[in-house]
């Protein structure tokens, strides 16, 4: 199992437009993925469970993989939201 925390960037947050990509992103990876934020932990693959965190920017979360691609899968996701969701 891999983690790191990352702040949300973007004055959104994990809003529409923003969730997707970072979905999209999670789907290329084999690992289990999970954003959590507070006590709360969804699917980082499911765009209701992302939606339903309500992250917005300046929010802190973790990003939690396992599997066999689990580092290079929570690395990727950190810079996307670092990067504000610009590829």
């Amino acid at each position: 199992m891999y983690v790191k925390e990352v702040e949300v960037q973007n004055q959104v947050g994990l809003h529409a437009r923003p969730a997707t990509f970072f979905i999209q992103k999670a789907n290329e990876y084999k690992s289990s993925i999970w954003v959590e934020k507070e006590e709360r932990r969804v699917n980082a693959k499911s765009l209701l469970g992302v939606l339903s965190l309500g992250i917005v920017g300046g929010t802190t979360i973790k990003i939690i993989a396992d599997g066999a691609d689990e580092q290079e899968a929570v690395d990727k996701l950190v810079s996307l939201v670092e990067s504000g969701f610009s590829e």
